[in-house]
């Protein structure tokens, strides 16, 4: 009886102990100080423009490097942002993201696509919503990407095109661990030359269980996309850890509902928060 007696105490005080450390990691990105921030877990491949409810100064280096299977050849890609909050609740980001392939199974190298720098890529978000009794927060965003040539051609234009996309995000986190996240709108595709506007619309929806007391999450991300009565749905199973107080790690797999375009993929995004202190 004693030993039963000694194990529920050493249980019970585990319990209050991991609700009392997700309560005051939770207090320290919510009560630290105003306006009013809601603790949500971001996904690691579509990612936000800066957290929801940003507050003044904050800002975010990220490095990507990923690799997918595209059947006749590999693409890789590799991208370089800088996220930062000049006010509250607004987000402003520059993005860099570069394609290189690879012919793979005998592939001819001129049926390969030419290696690229995508676009330059400026974005905005404004975090309209933010309750923390609620654990919901909202925002509104537009991302510009000027799309340039391929490095064999570069120049030749130098933009080819332009790509127009508003999305609104929604999140909710539910109790201390669970988070939810829909990412949702249109992309409108622009070519110079022709003049020619092609539409899909992306619903993009995450779950997240964020470990106790740390920043660290596992999770994963629906990204959906609709074309013309076409649909596609990639499932990217991913991880997040803290490798230092300001230094995090996301990998990200990725696995394609239909093959008809491409087999799995990786993803692996370095996060440095500089002038981020653990209080």
């Amino acid at each position: 009886m004693s030993i039963l007696l000694l194990t529920f105490s050493t249980y019970s005080l585990a319990q209050i102990t991991d609700a009392e450390k997700d309560s005051l990691y939770i207090q320290q990105v919510e009560n630290h100080k105003n306006p009013d921030k809601v603790l949500h877990a971001e996904p690691l491949y579509i990612d936000l423009i800066r957290d929801l409810g940003a507050r003044k100064g904050e800002k975010e280096w990220n490095l990507g490097l990923g690799l997918t299977d595209k059947l006749k050849f590999d693409s890789y890609e590799a991208l370089i942002e800088y996220e930062w909050a000049p006010i509250d609740r607004l987000g402003l980001e520059v993005e860099l993201p570069f394609t290189f392939y690879s012919p793979v199974n005998g592939t001819e190298r001129d049926s390969v696509p030419s290696n690229l720098l995508n676009s330059i890529k400026v974005a905005v978000q404004w975090s309209f919503f933010v309750s923390e009794p609620m654990a919901t927060s909202m925002a509104l965003g537009y991302i510009n990407e000027f799309e340039l040539s391929e490095f064999r051609n570069f120049g030749k234009p130098f933009t080819k095109g332009n790509v127009y996309n508003p999305f609104f995000v929604i999140a909710k986190r539910w109790g201390n661990n669970f988070h939810s996240l829909i990412y949702t709108g249109p992309i409108i595709e622009q070519n110079f030359s022709t003049n020619k506007i092609h539409t899909t619309y992306d619903i993009n929806t995450s779950f997240h269980y964020m470990i106790t007391g740390t920043r660290n999450f596992i999770g994963i991300e629906f990204n959906k996309t609709f074309d013309h009565g076409d649909f596609d749905m990639t499932m990217r199973p991913q991880m997040r850890l803290g490798i230092a107080d300001n230094l995090l790690i996301g990998i990200v797999a990725g696995i394609p509902v239909s093959r008809e375009n491409e087999r799995l993929s990786s993803f692996v995004r370095l996060i440095w928060e500089p002038g981020h202190h653990k209080k």
